[in-house]
């Protein structure tokens, strides 16, 4: 890893560490926690605003060891990420109505207009190339708020979140550098190091969890790496080492976690005439701990999941998206098939056994 990477990650990293000590006493004190729910797994009371820490070991690696040449090129992403940390702040604070919350995630996208980061085109993809300049904003909105959300939902389970942003976060950062597109490199690895740090004291005995004020910000972060990440692979000659056939399934499997879990609620909530908002113990990680495992273990497992969906669609990026697209969905569909099965199993062994 190039010098330069390496201190935008020690920096981010031993800002946030020095800084979680200091945020868990100061918000016990002042009784500021993530209570329990019927959705939620943990017991009792623990302090939820982890993500002010990885926001601030993020913005002084960031500070330090800025590039002005890129201002043009980040100023309005740098912006709407720290827009939505003041909204995460106040939510995780004095909660906000969802409705309030998704305004405010659009405002966010609204700020981000203003730089490259946009769905000008579905490069080929059910036949569409270039889209609609109404089009192109409405899905370049879309696109974003789905990806903000579905990575907050990831968030409850003990270093989950944090995880799953440090793999796609690393994969991204380590495909734009051998792109040769290195804007947001830095800023990749700079996260990864705040996240680090969190994990430290998230893991499995959690002493601080995440907070929408950390959610929103690495949600919006990887969702603008995605949207930039189509664009950059789309340019790329087609000889290009780094080059991905299937434009629209590699971003997919760089996020898979994330997506996968949502859709997958979505469906489940909606063939029960249930809402799609109504939070429940349905998601992903929810179904792994009735096999009995432990927060731990479980995010182990969906860890390996991701790194598995990457790995394969690098193996196979020579596949263009008629066979590739198909591919991660029937992958997707048939791992959550055979959990569904061992859950099945498990409770029937439970029956038998009582």
């Amino acid at each position: 890893m190039p010098t330069y990477l390496i201190l935008y990650f020690a920096t981010a990293f031993t800002s946030s560490f020095l800084f979680f000590p200091v945020l868990i006493k100061l918000l016990s004190q002042w009784r500021l926690f993530d209570s329990t729910g019927s959705h939620k797994i943990h017991k009792g009371f623990k302090p939820s605003l982890g993500g002010i820490a990885i926001f601030l070991g993020f913005s002084i690696a960031s500070l330090i060891w800025f590039d002005f040449a890129h201002w043009t090129n980040t100023r309005y992403i740098l912006e709407s990420l720290f827009f939505l940390f003041l909204l995460g702040v106040r939510d995780d604070i004095v909660p906000l109505r969802a409705i309030h919350k998704l305004y405010g995630q659009i405002a966010a996208v609204m700020i981000l207009m203003g730089s490259s980061i946009q769905i000008s085109s579905l490069h080929g993809f059910l036949g569409i190339n270039e889209l609609p300049i109404i089009v192109s904003y409405l899905l370049t909105i879309f696109t974003i708020v789905i990806i903000i959300n579905s990575y907050n939902l990831i968030d409850g389970l003990d270093g989950l979140a944090g995880s799953v942003g440090v793999v796609a976060l690393t994969a991204f950062g380590v495909w734009f550098y051998r792109a040769d597109d290195y804007v947001f490199v830095p800023y990749c690895f700079a996260m990864v190091g705040g996240i680090s740090a969190f994990l430290v004291f998230n893991w499995e005995p959690s002493k601080i969890f995440m907070g929408d004020t950390g959610t929103m910000v690495i949600g919006m972060f990887l969702a603008v790496l995605t949207i930039h990440f189509m664009n950059v692979n789309e340019a790329l000659p087609v000889n290009h080492p780094v080059k991905f056939s299937a434009t629209i399934a590699a971003a997919s499997c760089f996020i898979i976690i994330p997506l996968c879990d949502t859709l997958r609620i979505i469906i489940l909530r909606v063939s029960k005439g249930q809402s799609p908002f109504m939070p429940d113990k349905s998601h992903i990680h929810h179904a792994i701990m009735r096999l009995g495992m432990s927060h731990s273990k479980t995010t182990l497992i969906l860890i390996s999941v991701h790194i598995l969906f990457i790995s394969m669609i690098i193996l196979f990026r020579k596949w263009s998206e008629i066979y590739a697209l198909p591919g991660v969905i029937l992958l997707a569909l048939l791992l959550t098939f055979i959990l569904d099965r061992l859950i099945i199993k498990k409770l029937s062994s439970k029956v038998s056994d009582g």
